[in-house]
């Protein structure tokens, strides 16, 4: 699917991985709508970015806050074809410790907005694209990126909320695929490594240098246009679907 007079949106697009996302779909000609929950940073976003970039104020782990969103994208532009999330937070709680068990709430928190959230927009979104006209001689409809990590798949001490809610996003991905392959809906996830992104710059260098001295090369941080290159990718390769990329300069993160 060319981007060029798509209309995409993006979660968590006003910062970070999201907001590399959204300016990359604009350079290709794509309308973008970001969906985020913080209303300053989405505004401010919007109106830096320009004219075929618009911003709606969306709690994703919420039905009503999503579908109301997604309609207001239909009312405005006619159609939706992309959906990127990349909306997330994050925990450092053991399952037990000093404080005692890991709080059940902050534990549900983390799953409510990574893993349910995502699933929420997704098949929101998937719902608007099966109203498409096809855009390619495949039949093509509609394009769903999902985020994950790389603690997916070797999460650290401490992880075991955020390691669960990108577990399950990564487990969704094939059969979300399937269940959207007669609508001519394709489905991928990117598990990133350790990104240049708000939250990763918030960490001290203690945090930081040894996550990067786990990467092979480059021993450096992840750019957020290298994970929006990998999101036009998805989204313009035809053949690309059900599949989970790790774009991590070959990390294996060690338990601490």
């Amino acid at each position: 699917m060319e981007l060029q007079n798509r209309v995409a949106v993006v979660t968590g697009g006003a910062s970070g991985l999201g907001r590399a996302t959204v300016e990359a779909f604009l350079a290709r000609g794509a309308r973008v709508v970001i969906f985020d929950l913080n209303r300053d940073a989405g505004t401010k976003t919007a109106a830096e970015l320009g004219g075929h970039c618009q911003f709606e104020a969306v709690n994703v782990a919420e039905e009503a806050s999503v579908k109301a969103a997604i309609e207001r994208v239909l009312q405005q532009t006619g159609a939706l074809h992309i959906a990127v999330n990349c909306a997330g937070i994050g925990s450092a709680i053991k399952t037990y410790g000093s404080r005692g068990p890991h709080p059940l709430a902050e534990f549900q928190k983390v799953i409510g907005v990574n893993l349910v959230g995502t699933f929420n927009v997704a098949r929101l979104a998937a719902e608007a694209m099966a109203a498409n006209d096809p855009v390619t001689a495949d039949g093509e409809r509609g394009v769903i990126i999902n985020t994950a990590s790389v603690a997916a798949f070797d999460g650290q001490v401490g992880q075991v909320a955020y390691s669960a809610s990108k577990g399950g996003v990564v487990g969704m991905t094939l059969p979300m695929a399937r269940d959207l392959a007669p609508q001519g809906i394709r489905v991928n996830v990117i598990a990133p490594g350790i990104f240049n992104t708000p939250l990763m710059n918030a960490a001290p260098d203690a945090v930081k240098g040894p996550l990067i001295q786990m990467t092979q090369f480059p021993k450096r941080l992840g750019q957020p246009a290298e994970y929006a290159r990998l999101a036009c990718e998805m989204v313009e390769n035809g053949f690309f679907n059900g599949e989970v990329v790790r774009l991590d300069g070959g990390i294996r993160m060690a338990a601490r």
